[in-house]
């Protein structure tokens, strides 16, 4: 059972809901002399999904970043490249990525595959260039260290988040949990799908894995998957015992999640609204200004850790596997 106690030394490490002080790429940053009120020019590499030109819309159209635009965007094809290039007015379409250094310093990796990101962030990362690299972060655990020790030897700031996850909302039932004198069983309703041509398990289910992470700390040892397709969940152990249950919900598009308490069955509500612009843009705007990260590297990779152990509860038959450790 989860005490309030242990839920602290959980989270100990984790968010740290999140830096409180500066990163190290951050005050590497700030020593240069960053302009805090320089242009941001961003670009983007990937036009598969909405993301690209939802953060044109965003940032070109709507204006809620003064100082900031979307300059330029990469396609994995000439149709998804200029589809994202007219919905989100952005000015100009490259055929290689390459192209966008000199002329970017921000940018946003968008594939739908999380296979892809790696190779397409290291170019930007070597060349100093503050990087995004949306959900989820990579396909790889293995992979996704090395990248960030490489990114930490080279002092660019680096970050990735499910934006369910950094949100006003996900903080604030965190903080609720925190409150709790003492919780149990913990179940979590989202959409997943272990045969998802994107990923499997990691497309959707980082939206359900990162917020749990977040609420309830870092902590997890063993996972098992009980699905087929779109339908069942997953099941996941804490160190100290704690279970939670995750069901793929197929009917209704969102995320909910109750825990057992003495009084009942509590389901966790935000109690405050969302920011406009919302909390996740503006730490990923936060990044790209200053170098302030707003996640560690291992509260990243233990995602990760998580979905690749589920990955392999899918691949041997549905049995229990055991979750990575992660120290970076």
């Amino acid at each position: 059972m989860k005490t309030r106690r242990s839920f602290i030394k959980a989270m100990g490490s984790g968010v740290a809901l999140s830096a409180m002080s500066f990163s190290p790429v951050e005050a590497a940053l700030r020593n240069k002399g960053n302009n805090l009120e320089k242009e941001i020019k961003i670009g983007i590499i990937g036009a598969e999904n909405s993301h690209s030109y939802n953060i044109g819309q965003i940032i070109n159209v709507q204006k809620k970043f003064p100082g900031v635009k979307v300059v330029a965007i990469w396609g994995e094809t000439a149709d998804f490249a200029k589809i994202a290039k007219e919905k989100g007015h952005i000015p100009l379409i490259v055929k290689d990525p390459a192209d966008m250094i000199g002329m970017i310093n921000a940018v946003i990796i968008d594939h739908r595959h999380p296979k892809y990101h790696i190779k397409a962030a290291t170019p930007f990362v070597k060349a100093g260039i503050p990087t995004f690299v949306d959900k989820p972060f990579c396909y790889r655990l293995k992979e996704g260290e090395e990248f960030l020790k490489m990114a930490r030897e080279v002092g660019t700031p680096v970050s990735s988040f499910s934006t369910i996850a950094q949100s006003d909302s996900t903080f604030d039932v965190a903080r609720q949990v925190k409150a709790l004198p003492e919780y149990n069983n913990i179940t979590r309703f989202g959409p997943a799908d272990i045969s998802s041509p994107y990923g499997g398990i990691f497309f959707y289910g980082v939206h359900l894995i990162q917020p749990l992470l977040n609420i309830f700390g870092y902590d997890i040892k063993e996972v098992k998957i009980n699905a087929e397709g779109k339908k069942g969940g997953a099941a996941l152990i804490f160190e100290d015992g704690t279970r939670a249950n995750l069901i793929f919900s197929t009917l209704h598009y969102g995320w909910e999640t109750f825990v057992e308490t003495k009084q009942g069955i509590q389901r966790l509500e935000s109690q405050v609204h969302e920011t406009d612009p919302q909390r996740c843009y503006k730490d990923m705007m936060e990044l790209f200004r200053t170098g302030k990260e707003p996640r560690s590297f291992n509260n990243i990779l233990k995602c990760v850790a998580v979905l690749e152990a589920l990955e392999r509860s899918v691949n041997n038959g549905q049995k229990w596997e055991k979750v990575e450790d992660v120290t970076i």
